[in-house]
């Protein structure tokens, strides 16, 4: 039987090769440079413009941009068409694509004030374009906080020990914000103390797991759980709640999602040392130790042989499943062919295009040292690259489960820290511990996502009404713009635009327009840089931007089309395999989201070419790249 090393293998082999060669070739090409002014400092205003030490930064970008999606995409794909497909699409597409796409974006907001992507490309079509990115943006973000909202209670529902171990993360994350730049703190001797204090909390979590509503099934919880609100019954009164042992939105994960989007409002607002800085910092500590402790735990169980069991691919995990997949996915799918569902399922472990929001909305305004940005930047992206194989390696040592190969995000997570669990026995970690632990490793990822998504959200919407500044108007205005770029009031906006997403119980439709939107979006943010590129110097190849940008428009627009028209027009229409009027709704309401996304997009790709030829024939000056 074939040993899951050698997917760690493969990627790490990769990675190295494109860190140690191509980021450094693609730092040259940018022109980085450390006596250059940051937007940090240019602008520091302790809200948002922040210099922040490179461990702090990168353990807020990392904890921000890996989220639920590079686990979840990995697992389904290879249940569907097989790991050889899904490792490949991983190990050779993130260096290549995904990591450039980052570092590229986090480099041109650097040079454009700490600005998000749609300015960027403003600067040089006009604001016709600019406008249209930025919509698009916004739109994907409110999706983003939706659907990881949705994840996080899943997850607390699952693992009710994560609950416990978040709720006391979070708060030992304000008190180390307190004490590292109010009480000024050392720096090493706080890290040793609150990191500590992070993982005693995975202890906590396991000795006094937490839920909000009973369980749906006897025996669901661990013995000894603490049911907060059982006086109030089962919750089969929330909204959107199903008291179903197969439905999603449990009355358990019911509640938790207002919980989670409540608390990413509230930190969305915060100043970013307060909670955001210090939190990532604490929690790339276990995003390090759950990544990278699975892949050591793999290479020292396969060599030792110390794992509970053989670290090997299990049967139901085949190398390839054919081009349509597996006879499990077809039976709960239809149809999947590869190309280009492949590409699109896995996503965000390859390229995503919430991280170009991230880096060019509160990464690029942090940085200390444009020097930073290639290991952040780049560095960062392949750290979700970690993240996508440690979840293939999970799905082949745990065996497929039919709600995996559906896309099915019950069946996915809980096999991430099932499979994670039974890795990290090789370290002599128990599976009792290891399974929690890996938990609250994804509701990390998923909780910093979350919030920094939101306020994201707020940037985007400064953006769209023009007004320049950090954001420190407050929102209670009877002003309609201040109101809806309000550092209190957008975040409540967008949260109640994604609760209603979310407890419409349609949460299929909401997964498959988040992926599509996601990675349109990342076409989009190479689209912004190969302009940048373009008018910047005509010496400058755009090739590195370009043929990314060129194959995601592709793959993204057929795999919308396949879905539009496929499995909704003909699979639920035309045959009519959907008898209910609601969804028959959804089925119109996808197809019509689907093709609004296309639209927008090809259109920002006609206009960003035609920049771009007329800069490059001649028939109009290239702009200077801002460097204010």
């Amino acid at each position: 039987m074939t040993s899951v090393i050698w997917i760690v293998v493969a990627v790490l082999s990769t990675f190295t090769v494109g860190y140690m060669g191509y980021s450094r070739y693609l730092s040259r090409f940018v022109e980085l440079d450390d006596d250059r002014e940051t937007p940090a400092h240019k602008y520091e205003d302790g809200q948002e413009y922040v210099p922040a030490k490179k461990p702090v930064l990168l353990g807020h970008h990392f904890s921000s941009i890996a989220g639920g999606a590079p686990i979840v995409g990995p697992i389904t794909a290879g249940a569907i068409w097989g790991w050889v497909p899904a490792l490949l699409w991983v190990a050779i597409g993130n260096p290549l694509m995904g990591a450039v796409h980052d570092f590229i974006s986090l480099s041109g907001s650097m040079r454009h004030e700490g600005k998000s992507i749609g300015y960027i490309i403003g600067e040089y079509v006009g604001e016709r374009g600019k406008n249209m990115l930025l919509w698009f943006a916004f739109l994907t973000i409110i999706l983003v906080v939706a659907v990881f909202a949705l994840v996080v209670g899943i997850v607390l529902n699952a693992f009710p020990s994560a609950a416990t171990a978040s709720l006391v993360y979070i708060g030992l994350a304000f008190a180390f914000g307190v004490y590292l730049y109010q009480l000024d703190g050392p720096f090493l001797p706080g890290t040793v103390v609150f990191v500590a204090g992070v993982f005693a909390g995975v202890w906590l979590g396991i000795q006094y797991p937490l839920a909000l509503f009973p369980a749906v099934e006897t025996g669901a919880y661990p013995a000894g759980t603490i049911v907060l609100f059982e006086f109030l019954g089962n919750g089969a009164w929330l909204p959107g709640a199903v008291v179903s042992a197969d439905a999603i939105l449990q009355p358990n994960v019911a509640a938790w999602v207002p919980v989670i989007l409540i608390y990413a409002s509230l930190a969305s607002a915060l100043p970013v040392w307060v909670l955001l800085q210090p939190r990532d910092y604490l929690s790339s500590f276990l995003l390090y130790s759950g990544v990278g402790g699975a892949l050591l735990a793999i290479i020292v169980g396969t060599l030792l042989g110390t794992s509970a069991q053989p670290l090997t691919i299990d049967p139901s995990i085949g190398a390839y499943m054919g081009f349509f997949g597996s006879e499990l996915a077809i039976d709960t799918r239809g149809i999947t062919p590869l190309f280009p569902l492949l590409f699109v399922t896995i996503a965000c472990g390859t390229i995503s295009g919430f991280h170009s929001l991230v880096s060019s909305g509160t990464t690029a305004k942090q940085l200390n040292k444009e020097s930073d940005a290639r290991l952040i930047g780049y560095g960062g992206m392949l750290g979700e690259g970690l993240l996508a194989s440690v979840a293939i390696s999970t799905l082949a040592v745990a065996g497929a489960t039919s709600a995996a190969a559906g896309g099915g995000i019950g069946g996915a997570l809980p096999n991430f820290a099932t499979g994670g669990g039974i890795i990290l026995t090789s370290l002599g970690i128990p599976q009792s511990f290891g399974a929690p632990f890996m938990a609250l490793v994804l509701v990390s990822f998923l909780l910093t996502s979350t919030d920094t998504a939101a306020r994201l959200g707020r940037y985007m919407m400064e953006e769209i009404i023009g007004t320049r500044g950090s954001g420190t108007t407050t929102g209670f205005s009877t002003d309609l713009g201040s109101f809806a770029k309000g550092r209190y009031t957008n975040p409540v906006v967008q949260s109640l635009v994604a609760y209603l997403l979310v407890i419409s119980g349609e949460w299929v439709t909401l997964w498959a327009l988040f992926g599509g939107a996601n990675q349109l979006l990342a076409a989009l943010a190479l689209l912004a840089a190969t302009v940048w590129l373009a008018n910047w110097d005509e010496s400058k190849q755009l090739a590195s931007t370009g043929v990314p940008m060129t194959i995601m428009v592709t793959i993204t627009v057929l795999g919308l089309s396949w879905v539009a028209l496929w499995d909704n027009l003909y699979q639920k229409l035309i045959l009519g395999n959907v008898t209910a009027l609601s969804g028959q709704i959804s089925a119109v309401v996808q197809m019509g989201l689907a093709f609004v996304l296309i639209y927008l997009a090809l259109s920002l790709v006609r206009i960003g070419y035609g920049n771009i030829t007329s800069v490059r024939g001649g028939s109009e000056p290239a702009a200077e790249p801002s460097d204010d």
